[in-house]
């Protein structure tokens, strides 16, 4: 009865073992954009919008197909985390554009979000 039991411990720790070495943790893929005004000192406050219009190769031309807005902290930075929309072994995420405001001071962008990674981009607005 004692090998018995041995026996199955060891193979249920054997399992998890298995278990636990063969999954891959997914980093998270994330945007960061800072927006800077005109004399390069970060701007808190700005709403920043990141967003993806369709293609022209598409029936939807010029539908918007992503679309997400967030406010700058402190220190003029804002993220966005896309580790939800990401599928493993997809090619490339997203190009998305960038717009950015406060008050009448407006900027664009774009920024290029590759998988797995932090992603940063400067917005300047004027």
């Amino acid at each position: 009865m004692k090998k018995s039991h041995l026996l199955r411990s060891a193979a249920v720790i054997v399992t998890l073992l298995a278990t636990t070495v063969s999954c891959n943790k997914v980093d998270e893929t994330i945007a960061t954009i800072e927006v800077r005004n005109s004399f390069g000192s970060p701007v808190a406050g700005a709403s920043v919008r990141l967003y993806a219009v369709g293609s022209t190769d598409t029936d939807n031309i010029g539908e918007i197909r992503f679309d997400t807005t967030q406010v700058t902290n402190g220190s003029g930075k804002v993220s966005f985390n896309f580790s939800d929309f990401y599928k493993r072994g997809q090619a490339g995420f997203a190009v998305l554009d960038i717009a950015a405001e406060k008050g009448s001071l407006i900027g664009e962008g774009i920024i290029k979000i590759e998988e797995e990674k932090t992603n940063e981009e400067i917005v300047v607005i004027e």
